[in-house]
C-alpha cells in the first residue's frame, strides 16, 4: 500500500512580510498601528525664476519648515518614461486618417517618438510627500530591535474604528498644514486616494511591470486577510 504523499508546505505570502496592514479611507495603515497619508506634489523650474521669485520661494519654504511640528518624508520617484498608451493612440489615429499623406506623417511621427524615448532613456519624475502619524511615544531602539524589524515580519496591531477615527483626525490636520505650506510656494498638491495608493505601492513592489498598469476597481480586488 502506497504511503500517502506529504503535502508540501506553502511558501509564506509576500503580504505577510510587508509593513502595510491595510489601505482604507485614503490612508495607509501600517502593522505597528501608525498611519501614513501620501501627497503628490508638482515641481517648479527654479532656475527659470527671477532672483526675486527665487528668494520668495526660498523664504516661503523656510517658513513652511518652521511651521511643521511633525516629521515629513520626501520621496522622488524616477523611472523610465512609459509612452505605450500614447503610441497606441497615435497608431489608432493613423488608421482613422482618410488622407494618405497625413496617415504616413502620423506613422512617421510615432516612429520618431518611439526611437527618441528608447535611445535617450527619458525619465519621468514623481514627487511625493509622506505625512505620518504615530500615536505612540518614540523610544530609542537598540541595534537588536532594529534588526528584528528588518528580518522578521512586522507584528500586526489592529485598530478599532474609534481609535482609527481619532488618529485620522490628527493625520488630516497634519495633511492640511503640509498641503497649505506647499501650496503657498506655488506647488500643486493632491492627496492620493485609496485606489491611487494601491497603484503606487503595487508599482513600488513590481517595478518591472510598467508604471501605467491599471489596477482593477477596489470592489474587485482580492486581498489575502492577515
Amino acid at each position: 500500500m502506497a504511503a500517502p504523499s506529504k503535502k508540501k508546505p506553502s511558501a509564506p505570502s509576500t503580504q505577510k512580510n510587508l509593513y502595510i496592514s491595510e489601505i482604507k479611507q485614503d490612508v495607509v495603515v501600517l502593522k505597528d498601528g501608525t498611519l501614513r497619508a501620501v501627497l503628490e506634489v508638482s515641481s517648479i523650474n527654479f532656475a527659470l525664476k527671477s532672483e526675486d521669485e527665487q528668494q520668495a520661494i526660498i523664504q516661503g519654504y523656510v517658513g513652511f519648515l518652521n511651521v511643521l511640528d511633525f516629521e515629513l518624508q520626501i520621496v522622488i520617484q524616477s523611472r523610465k518614461l512609459d509612452i505605450r498608451n500614447y503610441l497606441t493612440s497615435l497608431e489608432a489615429m493613423a488608421k482613422q486618417q482618410t488622407n494618405e499623406l497625413l496617415r504616413m506623417q502620423t506613422l512617421e511621427y510615432r516612429q520618431y517618438i518611439e526611437e527618441l524615448v528608447t535611445l535617450s532613456e527619458i525619465m519621468e519624475k514623481r514627487f511625493l510627500v509622506v505625512v505620518p502619524y504615530s500615536p505612540f511615544s518614540k523610544k530609542r531602539k537598540n541595534w537588536f530591535s532594529r534588526a528584528q524589524e528588518v528580518l522578521l515580519p512586522a507584528r500586526i496591531i489592529k485598530l478599532a474604528d474609534a481609535k482609527f477615527a481619532k488618529y485620522l483626525k490628527e493625520l488630516d490636520r497634519r495633511v492640511s498644514i503640509a498641503a497649505g505650506g506647499l501650496t503657498s510656494i506655488g506647488l500643486q498638491v493632491t492627496q492620493l486616494d485609496t485606489q491611487h495608493l494601491i497603484e503606487l505601492y503595487y508599482q513600488l513592489y513590481n517595478p518591472t511591470r510598467g508604471s501605467n498598469r491599471q489596477m482593477p476597481p477596489l470592489n474587485k480586488l482580492k486581498v489575502e486577510s492577515v
